[in-house]
């Protein structure tokens, strides 16, 4: 595959603002197939929460300890053998957002980023990339990390198995806040952290600030109360906006961080 020029690129942005609207069309029988075949075939996302709004796990022991869902992209980070930064976020541009860095882009991992336009961002250095990753979550971003075949499609760039994306997302403007209109088959590829749980506490008063921050559609307040559903995907977000702390996000067992290389190494290779 060949990089896609800047003009595609732009009609990409041009294109992104509709992108709930075009996921409406995974629904579509026969239409919705040759879609899903196209742009999230062999698809393997998890989403991390933000380090600092994890809770605690425990061991067999009962000891608590933190558990840093960072780690799993600092692991591959060590192993990849190319890496490359965009210089900006596609989709935040493409929205015009002014709540979060738009100098912030993704990282990408493997053989397939070095067929990535130059002109996007640039080939870097482990250290770069560890430090470009720290500043995103600074910034309030989290991480998406996994096998994202949409990346492959707009970026002109393969194979899929070689290329390894980290989005670091806001919940505004993340490509994925289409979940709640897309196939139930494509957003089964995008799930949460194993081992995250996302609780309410009693000390919800109800108020919504977590019903207008959620991108999946899982926070919603029933009876006075918030409610967080199975459409949650573990971002967190909803607990660092949450104005009476009543949202906890906690990760069960310290083997989270070996559960979660391990669901993605078998979708890409990029050593």
């Amino acid at each position: 595959m060949m990089s896609r020029p800047m003009w595609v690129v732009k009609m990409v942005k041009a294109g992104f603002p509709y992108s709930k609207y075009g996921a409406k069309f995974t629904k579509v029988p026969v239409l919705g197939r040759v879609a899903e075949r196209i742009l999230f075939k062999d698809d393997e996302i998890i989403i991390l929460p933000q380090d600092r709004v994890v809770t605690v796990g425990e061991d067999v022991e009962g000891d608590s300890s933190v558990v840093v869902p960072s780690k799993v992209v600092e692991h591959f980070i060590g192993r990849a053998e190319h890496l490359f930064i965009m210089d900006k976020c596609i989709c935040r541009d493409s929205l015009h957002c002014e709540d979060y860095p738009r100098d912030i882009g993704c990282l990408f991992m493997g053989e397939a980023a070095l067929g990535i336009n130059p002109k996007l961002g640039h080939v870097a250095t482990r250290e770069e990339a560890l430090a470009h990753i720290a500043r995103s979550r600074e910034a309030g971003l989290f991480h998406l990390v996994g096998r994202n075949r949409l990346d492959t499609v707009w970026l002109g760039v393969g194979p899929g198995e070689k290329l390894l994306t980290v989005c670091n997302c806001c919940t505004c403007c993340c490509i994925w806040r289409m979940l709640p209109d897309i196939a139930d088959r494509v957003s089964a590829n995008v799930s949460r952290m194993p081992g995250v749980t996302v609780e309410v506490t009693g000390d919800c008063t109800g108020c919504a600030t977590c019903e207008e921050t959620c991108f999946t559609g899982a926070a919603r307040v029933e009876g006075g109360v918030a409610t967080i559903g199975v459409e949650c995907r573990g971002c967190g977000r909803c607990a660092e906006v949450c104005p009476e702390q009543a949202i906890t996000v906690a990760i069960e067992g310290l083997d989270a961080i070996e559960r979660s290389i391990d669901r993605i190494a078998p979708a890409v290779d990029i050593s």
